[in-house]
């Protein structure tokens, strides 16, 4: 599959899903950046919809990053046993905790949230772009992974560092920050395992369609 070449057209050719979906909040039901960080921490290899469920009684006994500083793996853990690696997660958890100790010190750049245990491009992509800070990459989850190959826009990989790093080379930075969840979003509602390509705003530019539904 040949790849398009780097230009602002992507800009212009990916605008209905960038307008589609612009600026709509992660699926994780957050109510602060202490949270979500969290929240995105927990959400590895686990559902969206089941960290959200455990979340209000995580939050009513850790309502900060100060609290959970002065907590215990051996008091986390309860409150996240339905989460799948609890056990891991919740020592990450604590250490993040221990080293930031306050809301407003959690950092918001790639290199500094990348220093920490638990969380890697991905999740620092995510914690970035709900902060609205500027773009260091581009969110590639496990939508992503499914989506941009198929529109024709890079090569297939499993690897979302190496999805993220070929849609870094071939899409202009001016829409890093929105284009990862867009294309997330895209891949919970429309291009799904198997996709509704008839609903898609971008099938006038998708191979994926160009190769199944047209003569």
């Amino acid at each position: 599959m040949e790849l398009f070449e780097k230009t602002d057209d992507w800009e212009k050719k990916l605008a209905p899903i960038l307008k589609k979906y612009k600026g709509r909040k992660h699926p994780l039901d957050y109510k602060n950046i202490y949270q979500l960080m969290i929240m995105v921490i927990l959400s590895a290899q686990d559902s969206d919809a089941n960290i959200n469920s455990i979340a209000p009684a995580l939050f009513e006994s850790f309502p900060n990053m100060k609290s959970l500083a002065s907590s215990s793996v051996e008091e986390l853990i309860p409150h996240i046993s339905k989460v799948r690696n609890y056990s891991t997660k919740a020592n990450w958890i604590i250490e993040i905790a221990q080293t930031i100790k306050d809301d407003k010190k959690i950092p918001l750049t790639m290199e500094t949230l990348t220093d920490l245990k638990g969380i890697g491009r991905k999740s620092a992509n995510v914690i970035m772009r709900e902060a609205g800070v500027p773009p260091e990459g581009i969110i590639a989850d496990l939508h992503v992974i499914r989506v941009a190959p198929r529109i024709g826009l890079i090569q297939e990989s499993k690897d979302g560092n190496k999805v993220e790093k070929q849609l870094m080379q071939v899409l202009p930075k001016s829409i890093w920050g929105e284009i990862g969840m867009a294309f997330s979003f895209l891949g919970r509602e429309i291009c799904r395992p198997k996709p509704k390509c008839e609903e898609c705003p971008l099938n006038d530019i998708c191979m994926y369609y160009k190769l199944h539904h047209q003569n």
